[in-house]
């Protein structure tokens, strides 16, 4: 797919990166190991923004020979009575520039995609099968397995937090949906079935992510890239952007020189030597700056930003209260289609963030009479400790068991719920949406919360995921609608009264 996709991986972290962590101290003995992947690889130490490096990219003199980094065997891992992680048959890479047209795929392959009970679960790194004319083959070294996408551990340790790749640790949870009686939870249902994020969504967005991390490791060759957000913690669709985080290393980066320095040069490699695959590369220079751009073989917009590591952590933490309460990701979809429809869910216009979203209905399961959700950081402090090394990050919650709550109410009654918990409970101009608390709590006095209109805590830096909700008229546009929504379902009864299913269905 892209110039570079032969290379070998290349040698894990050398010791002095890797930090002990207690939580791993307490897991079982019989713990497999976690596989060697692309997302762990790294070279000896270099030094970010080398005035030489930055010159010579800019002028498109950068040698890409593979020759650049050493080249290691890797040995396939064996999980007790588990065949070793081998599929060199079925990965496949792009050799055209078009997206697989959708009248080359049966119908019936269509509605089971569609479908699929196991939607969220991924191979990853392998391709979207293309015509047998626009095929080639990867090299060995593709079999190495994401451990973001393959969750090391045995299947007594699997709980209710799925690995992606289920091929090798069929998790029963996955396949569970709520039960649906009355008409507006089978509203919710229906439309969180066709709208969820599929597999094969998942697998172009991790196959991209491959591809630019192995051309990105020739210039900052200690990087690794992280695929985070909605794509991987449960609540992605299948019209979802994808977010990258380039680690460049294990330590803070100044979001104004460093990290913009970097993304200039990543976007000077977009824009010249992989032109071919990635269109409109562009940096935006906002307060974590990122450089947007298109895939063009699997036609999907990504975010990429530069060591914004709570990016990563929290997608595993949002992914545990994902799949610890069959009805989390139901409403939280429904939700966020709701906010998109009404235009309230676009932080670049002063609106909610799908972030803050997600917290918000977060927040309300847990504030529940007789809560739906807990506290995970209160309940599991080893498993979301925020110096966790970022190796283990996605290791933590697969030991989480699933959340048996007696609450028994229906998706309709929980959606309406939260539509009334907003509008006509929660007091927006003295409390703090808190998750990491599990409850609504006094606002700071702090310049991060002072005179905000919405205040949502980030669950691990405690910052404001709201503060792009700067205006009044944004504020009351949002409470509005809020209210609107609490109104007319709690009249009808019918989704179609605040969302045209038909409509968002076809859309996805």
């Amino acid at each position: 797919m892209f110039p570079n996709s032969s290379n070998l991986g290349r040698p894990p972290f050398p010791p002095k990166y890797q930090q002990q962590s207690p939580f791993f101290t307490k897991l079982p003995l019989n713990m497999p190991p976690t596989l060697l992947s692309h997302q762990q690889i790294v070279l000896p130490p270099f030094h970010l923004c080398s005035p030489v490096l930055s010159r010579a990219l800019l002028s498109g003199s950068v040698e890409t020979s593979p020759a650049v980094t050493p080249a290691v065997t890797l040995q396939p891992v064996t999980y007790g009575s588990v065949s070793p992680v081998s599929t060199p048959d079925a990965l496949m890479s792009f050799q055209g520039r078009k997206r697989q047209s959708q009248q080359s795929v049966r119908d019936d392959a269509k509605r089971q995609r569609i479908h699929s009970q196991d939607s969220d679960t991924a191979v990853v790194n392998q391709a979207v099968p293309l015509p047998k004319g626009h095929r080639r083959s990867f090299t060995a070294s593709v079999s190495v397995q994401s451990p973001v996408l393959h969750a090391s551990g045995s299947p007594a340790l699997i709980g209710c937090v799925p690995p992606l790749q289920d091929t090798l640790f069929p998790d029963p949870t996955e396949t569970r949906l709520p039960v649906a009686k009355d008409e507006l939870s089978k509203q919710v249902l229906e439309l969180f079935q066709a709208c969820r994020q599929q597999a094969i969504d998942l697998d172009r967005k991790e196959l991209c992510r491959t591809e630019l991390q192995r051309e990105i490791q020739l210039i900052f060759p200690q990087s690794r890239l992280f695929l985070v957000g909605s794509s991987l913690n449960g609540f992605g669709t299948r019209t979802s952007d994808g977010d990258l985080c380039l680690v460049i290393k294990e330590e803070p980066v100044n979001q104004k020189t460093e990290a913009r320095c970097i993304l200039s040069l990543v976007q000077k490699l977009f824009s010249t030597k992989l032109s071919s695959y990635i269109e409109r590369p562009q940096l935006i220079r906002a307060k974590v700056p990122i450089v947007k751009f298109r895939d063009k073989v699997s036609n999907v917009d990504f975010d990429l930003n530069v060591n914004n590591v709570i990016g990563i952590r929290n997608t595993f933490l949002l992914r545990s209260y994902a799949f610890i309460e069959n009805r989390v990701r139901p409403l939280v979809l429904v939700i966020k289609k709701w906010a998109s429809f009404h235009d309230i869910n676009d932080a670049s216009r002063g609106t909610l963030s799908s972030y803050s979203l997600v917290l918000m209905v977060l927040h309300y399961l847990q504030t529940l009479p007789e809560p739906i959700l807990p506290s995970l950081q209160k309940n599991y402090p080893e498993c979301f400790d925020p110096t966790m090394q970022l190796n283990f990050v996605h290791q933590a919650p697969c030991t989480i068991p699933p959340y048996v709550s007696k609450n028994g109410s229906s998706l309709g009654d929980l959606l309406i719920g939260f539509f009334k918990y907003y509008a006509t409970e929660f007091d927006w101009s003295h409390q703090m949406i808190s998750v990491r608390e599990a409850k609504a709590i006094a606002r700071p006095d702090g310049i991060e919360w002072r005179n905000k209109f919405i205040c949502v805590e980030e669950p691990f830096d405690g910052t404001n995921t709201a503060r792009a909700v700067r205006e009044k008229q944004k504020f009351d546009m949002i409470r509005g609608e809020l209210a609107q929504a609490w109104r007319l379902l709690q009249e009808k009864k019918d989704l179609n009264c605040i969302l045209p299913l038909k409509a968002v269905k076809q859309k996805r």
